[in-house]
């Protein structure tokens, strides 16, 4: 027992380690034991589990991470399947995070022939649904009882707030979840969404051994060897049940619904609702009828009925937040009611082709509410747009809210802090200053009046960079999400030597390049190379094209090799291609207008969509 208490101190002591326990080799599935589609989801077939420590204090997150063999990575970019460069992120099909709460009801079961598995809940699925880790057969029982401990005292410095050592025996078993039903088996199916076979409900396994939490208590530690073993559970196999204390929300009473001119969307569904208390949809109705129709006057209903009872019945504005999930089939909105109550519900469909149907509908009732024009009327282009936007809209995790909200936190401390009457100095600060310095120490400007006029923040590497004048500061990004001074460069001149003050800078090529601008000479443009930190290019566009503003041919293209980017002047957007000869702006390209528009700024999306802003205050 006291081994294992050095082991756990061992785990925890190095707190410049991100992972504090680590199951190497494994298999993840996402079990649905009482779906009526009745099958496990292999997610990862080679992974890694690990428990890692976050940012915030008391907070740690169960990581779920995809091996790759060697080779397969590259494999898997080049056949197009799946390139997550793009994204800027590390993708979800490589990586699940789940914060370790005692929500999630994390236990370790042995099996009867020796295999280590991990479950916990889904909370975004249905009831009964959980992940589980199936450890590689060269897991042993040692591995995985480290692996609960620590899980159990993450969940005990989450819920109270408390280092782990001042657990005691019985606040760490409250999170071995003895009174859940063994985890059930998992068996490798395939997703139906790849496959067209679906699978009988899984088969449940003998009962499990379950790992115990060991003592840690240094009051109790002549604790009996059969208190840290395994034990056996002597229940019968079934899925884990979810008791709550108390009662789900419920329903609020439907509007009925006006007379409709038109329907636009018509399914059969699943509906569930929000509950607040569990913070899970709760199925209401195996089967209910969804409807988006037309009511007049540019106005358009939805409307949810079943054939006992009316479900939900409100106005398509929006408020309705619409958020449609083609990986789980499903489509979130929300709901308020007359008392100002607000409610989530949840949409299920059968197959991706009813939820394509009906987010259409859907989108067009949107669309035409806001615009008073018909949908038919639109352009193929933006209708498309449209519909691609909607696809974009993902739910955030807790985790992201929670993190989003700890970043308010430390703005509202700033602006509590922040003095006016002590900014002398337009709020900025030597890269060098010292809080015991004095001020009067202290460069806070150029000598000649410049001020920081431009930021570029690095996407392929941890570098920002801030324009100051005719000089470039480069600054390194921190762990804790500061800004460190890292170098400077002095003298940004074209190749002729001439010294300018850029007016506007671009990152290019994977960062390697910036392309700047002299506001004195705006039909042309320059490169600069970061690793030498000169200008050594000198692009000119076009004699008597402007270049107004530029940016990226898609939003993440800094990140790829690719060379042509955008250009904008007052009446006329057209592409760059640096590897011409002569002018660089591609005439078959140019899209010129016979107004002076006023085009100030650009921005592209990701899938090669472009907002342009004008002088006007116009999009």
């Amino acid at each position: 027992m006291f081994a294992l208490r050095s082991l756990s101190k061992y785990l925890f002591g190095n707190a410049n380690k991100e992972s504090i326990v680590e199951l190497p080799q494994g298999q993840l599935y996402l079990v649905r034991p009482r779906s009526l589609k009745g099958y496990s989801e292999l997610i990862f077939k080679d992974a890694a589990a690990s428990i890692r420590r976050t940012g915030q204090e008391y907070q740690y997150q169960l990581v779920v991470q995809r091996v790759y063999e060697e080779g397969e990575a590259e494999l898997v970019g080049e056949d197009g399947t799946q390139d997550d460069r793009l994204d800027g992120v590390a993708s979800d099909k490589d990586e699940k995070t789940f914060l370790l709460d005692e929500g999630l009801h994390f236990r370790v079961d042995i099996r009867d022939d020796g295999e280590v598995v991990l479950g916990w809940l889904d909370l975004s699925g249905d009831d009964g649904d959980l992940f589980e880790f199936v450890c590689d057969p060269s897991a042993t029982p040692e591995t995985a009882s480290s692996f609960a401990l620590v899980a159990a005292q993450c969940q005990y410095e989450r819920k109270y707030r408390k280092p782990r050592d001042l657990a005691t025996d019985d606040e760490l078993r409250e999170f071995s979840f003895d009174h859940e039903e063994p985890i059930p088996q998992a068996s490798p199916v395939q997703s139906p969404s790849r496959s067209p076979t679906i699978s009988r409900s899984p088969t449940i396994s003998p009962p499990p051994t379950t790992l115990r939490m060991p003592s840690l208590n240094k009051s109790n530690s002549g604790v009996k060897r059969s208190d840290a073993m395994p034990r056996t559970s002597t229940r019968a196999g079934k899925a884990p049940l979810r008791s709550y204390e108390e009662a789900p929300t419920i329903a609020p009473s439907a509007k009925k619904a006006p007379e409709a001119l038109e329907t636009l969307a018509d399914q059969d569904v699943e509906l569930h609702l929000f509950d607040f208390q569990s913070g899970t949809f709760v199925m209401q109705a195996e089967s209910v009828n969804a409807t988006v129709t037309e009511i007049g006057n540019w106005k358009y209903w939805l409307q949810i009925n079943s054939e006992d009872r009316d479900w939900l019945g409100q106005e398509v504005v929006p408020e309705l937040n619409p958020v449609f999930n083609f990986e789980y089939l499903s489509f979130i909105f929300n709901h308020y009611s007359e008392d100002g109550n607000a409610y989530s519900w949840l949409l299920r469909f059968k197959e991706r082709e009813s939820l394509e149907e009906f987010q259409q509908g859907l989108m067009q009732a949107l669309w035409e509410h806001s615009n008073q024009t018909k949908w038919l009327k639109a352009k193929d282009t933006e209708r498309d747009y449209v519909l691609d936007a909607f696809n974009d809209l993902v739910l955030e995790d807790k985790d992201d809210e929670r993190e989003a909200e700890a970043r308010e936190e430390d703005e509202q401390e700033e602006e509590e802090y922040y003095d006016p009457e002590e900014d002398d100095d337009d709020g900025q600060r030597s890269e060098h200053y010292d809080s015991d310095e004095s001020e009067d120490d202290v460069i806070t400007r150029d000598e000649d009046g410049n001020v920081n006029s431009q930021l570029a923040v690095g996407y392929k590497h941890d570098r920002s960079f801030v324009v100051r004048g005719s000089k470039i500061g480069v600054f390194k990004h921190t762990p804790d999400n500061h800004l460190e001074f890292s170098t400077n460069i002095s003298k940004v001149e074209t190749p002729g030597g001439k010294v300018f003050n850029p007016k506007k800078i671009m990152l290019h090529a994977e960062d390697r390049n910036m392309i700047m601008q002299d506001g004195d000479n705006p039909n042309s443009l320059f490169r600069m190379d970061l690793e030498y930190g000169k200008i050594v290019d000198e692009w000119k566009v076009h004699d008597d094209i402007p270049v107004n503003t530029f940016a990226p041919e898609k939003k993440f293209s800094q990140m790829t090799g690719e060379q042509t980017f955008l250009g904008l002047s007052n009446n006329a957007l057209y592409r760059i291609d640096p590897r011409l000869q002569g002018d660089k702006l591609v005439e078959s390209e140019l899209k010129q207008y016979a107004t002076k528009n006023g085009f100030t700024a650009a921005a592209t999306t990701d899938k090669g969509y472009i907002a342009v802003a004008s002088s006007k205050g116009d999009i």
